[in-house]
């Protein structure tokens, strides 16, 4: 698999741009490396999409909590 593939694989499944995926940069996991998905410490080069998502939506309600009411 090429890079650009991996790019726009990874683009597709989180709702990303291909090139923030791209600045990003997702690589393919080494198959020889071992690594503990279950880790505590995930490592600098590892995004938790999850808690992501949840700083999203937690910004855009504390927005809408700050927003001046429309009369």
């Amino acid at each position: 698999m090429k890079q650009a593939d991996v790019n726009r694989a990874v683009a597709r499944a989180t709702g990303e741009t291909v090139s923030t995926i791209k600045r990003l940069g997702f690589l393919l996991a080494e198959p020889a490396e071992i690594s503990d998905p279950e880790a505590e410490e995930l490592g600098p080069l590892v995004i938790d999409w999850d808690e992501v998502d949840l700083c999203r939506r937690e910004d855009v309600e504390e927005a809408a909590h700050h927003a001046p009411a429309v009369a």
